[in-house]
């Protein structure tokens, strides 16, 4: 009896022994699969901004269309869902994916067949963008979104935006793809960002780029 609950109780041991050894080999693996996916890419260079860059209007913003000495053509109108605009004598006129100085000059054209010599200008008042256009924040963002482009837009920029990061974001892995460079992957240290104060981890964003903020192992 002795020695059979000797071998019962080696047997047990040596099984304990094996499974933690085999969850230490989990975790370590798993914990390597995470670092060399972060180092995959490359870090975001910090300056991206586009210096000659134009607001390209799309659905859902509005537009200020006003005729020079013809208040009665003037109007403020929305961005249909379709990407066009209608206004007195001027029906479906595309709006999507042109600068608001491109419609006043497509406005002019169609109101020459019925006005004299029209003068246009066209503000943006509500901005929306087109969404090849729009910044995507998702994953562990206390508030994922989508936000329209500002010049020299930075990550810090689309964080305040995104309501910051959630208490199980593993923000130094997240990261940014980038639309405009052919999806193109970098990494982003949002940890270091926003809890250590390390401003050289405020990086550049572009018209369509994608932040993805992963979630940590805990």
């Amino acid at each position: 009896m002795f020695q059979g609950n000797y071998i019962v109780q080696e047997y047990v041991s040596n099984f304990v022994g094996f499974t933690s050894r085999l969850a230490v080999a989990v975790v370590v693996a798993a914990s390597l699969v995470g670092c060399a996916g972060f180092k995959n890419h490359p870090d975001a260079p910090v300056v991206a901004a586009v210096p000659d860059y134009n607001y390209i209007v799309g659905p859902g913003d509005t537009l200020n269309i006003i005729v020079w000495r013809n208040p009665e053509l003037s109007q403020v109108v929305p961005v249909r869902p379709d990407g066009q605009v209608s206004t007195p004598l001027v029906d479906g006129l595309m709006a999507q994916g042109k600068t608001s100085v491109q419609i006043a000059r497509d406005v002019e054209k169609e109101l020459a067949k019925y006005v004299r010599d029209p003068v246009v200008t066209v503000i943006v008042t509500g901005f929306v963008g087109p969404y090849s256009e729009q910044i995507r924040v998702v994953g562990e963002a206390a508030k994922p979104q989508f936000l329209p482009y500002k010049q020299k837009m930075t990550v810090l920029d689309v964080l305040i935006a995104a309501g910051g990061l959630t208490d199980f974001a593993d923000g130094n892995k997240a990261t940014l793809i980038r639309t405009a460079e052919g999806n193109k992957r970098y990494n982003v240290r949002l940890n270091d960002l926003i809890k250590r104060g390390d401003i050289d981890a405020n990086v550049d964003v572009l018209p369509g780029d994608i932040l993805i903020i992963p979630q940590g192992w805990f």
